[in-house]
């Protein structure tokens, strides 16, 4: 049982009627996910609800991104965000509705496809509460920017959509608003001030050596050993040069080299992700990271020097202070402080805050639980919080109630502590 509501907004009136509508969609946009850059089914859904809810749409923003106006009189203008896309995972719910899709991804491959991250909830939350408020502007003015973002898994929709005159083409927001499904117990609302998202960079180090026959590892230069060793000595970067009060992460995600098991290859490649909450940090990693990727290949006597090619980066996701407190306020006098609660910055990252950033905005970002509270409370108790299946886990599903409903709540909610009568 979710929260019960001491104030129920005009906007959210019809939210019972509107309900089975979402769901269904839900349940449609979950069994046809669309990878990155490829959402124009997804697309298509959230125009065609944009339009038939009387809002200026324009579509193909940023390749597949959908943009949609509402023009209410004189007022603050926001700007309401969710992602479309989904994840090359093959999906194990077990759920009636599970995906079973397949796509051509961009190596050429064929994949399954999932959304294992909650965007498909994103999309409907986001088509529930424009609906709903476009039915109540009788209770506001202002303008209600509502933005379908692709490709965020990829960390390249925010900026294709800035890149292709997001902010030229459209009005500029007094705030930006986003929102995501997390573990949590389905019901309750989590935010801060500050980073509430890590900034976020994977590279990729390709390591050179001299290839030779196993038996003969003398007329070699090592790449595996290399890779081994450099490895090894990346787990000291967050171990001995980040301060026990600051924050980081450094993970290898991929280590490749040589085919058989009687040659030693030319070289070898690692690939690595790096999480970080302040801007100092996130340049002493990146630094030391070169440091010792160089130094270890010296080391080794490598021909040359390593390559290091950066794959993607996130921005440092940061909640406005003034802003935070506004939309905090408005949860909390709706929903009770009881399901409104402070919550550190998450590891994840979330191409979000260059909406902010980049257009000098005040944007707000906050989590909302997607667990069964049953279940949530046993793990809880039972100390398994970390078995529970989290975004992209195969198994990843959100209970539909109350996620659904508290999704359309929240957006409605926050939106309405700027656009009022």
């Amino acid at each position: 049982m979710g929260p019960q509501p001491s104030s129920p907004d005009p906007a959210l009136r019809n939210l019972d009627a509107l309900l089975p509508d979402l769901t269904s969609l839900y349940k449609d946009i979950h069994s046809h996910p669309e990878l990155s850059m490829q959402e124009t089914r997804t697309a298509g859904l959230a125009a065609e609800r944009l339009r038939a809810a009387g809002y200026e749409v324009t579509t193909g923003v940023g390749n597949t991104g959908v943009v949609g106006l509402l023009r209410n009189g004189d007022g603050p203008t926001v700007m309401l965000r969710a992602d479309m896309d989904a994840l090359p995972i093959k999906e194990a719910t077990g759920l009636d509705y599970a995906s079973t899709a397949t796509a051509t991804d961009r190596e050429g491959q064929t994949v399954p496809v999932s959304h294992m991250c909650g965007h498909d909830m994103h999309v409907t939350w986001l088509a529930g509460a424009t609906k709903l408020l476009a039915e109540a502007r009788s209770s506001w003015r202002g303008t209600l920017m509502a933005v379908f973002q692709p490709a965020e898994e990829t960390g390249e929709g925010a900026r294709a959509m800035i890149q292709d005159g997001l902010f030229t083409r459209f009005p500029k927001p007094d705030v930006i608003l986003g929102q995501h499904v997390m573990v949590g117990p389905a019901g309750t609302v989590a935010g801060r001030v500050g980073p509430i998202t890590s900034a976020a960079d994977s590279l990729q180090i390709r390591l050179f050596g001299r290839g030779a026959h196993g038996s003969m590892p003398q007329a070699s230069i090592d790449p595996v050993v290399m890779a081994a060793s450099t490895v090894m000595r990346l787990q000291t970067v967050v171990s001995r040069e980040i301060a026990a009060a600051e924050a980081a992460v450094v993970t290898v995600g991929v280590l490749q080299a040589g085919t058989k098991e009687n040659v030693i290859p030319d070289e070898a490649i690692i690939k690595l992700n790096v999480r970080t909450f302040d801007a100092g940090v996130r340049t002493r990693v990146l630094a030391a990271i070169e440091r010792i990727v160089n130094a270890e290949a010296a080391a080794s006597g490598a021909p040359r020097p390593p390559e290091i090619t950066p794959l993607d980066s996130y921005p440092l996701n940061v909640n406005n202070a003034e802003a935070t407190k506004r939309v905090g306020d408005a949860f909390r006098g709706y929903f009770g402080s009881h399901h409104v609660h402070e919550t550190g910055p998450a590891p994840a990252s979330e191409d979000f805050g260059s909406f902010g950033s980049e257009w000098k905005v005040p944007s707000v970002f906050w989590f909302v639980g997607g667990t069964d509270p049953e279940i949530y409370a046993k793990a809880k108790k039972e100390n398994r919080i970390n078995e529970l299946p989290v975004n992209h886990s195969p198994k990843f599903a959100p209970v539909l109630d109350p996620t659904l409903r508290i999704g359309v709540e929240t957006l409605v909610v926050a939106t309405r502590a700027w656009l009022k009568a």
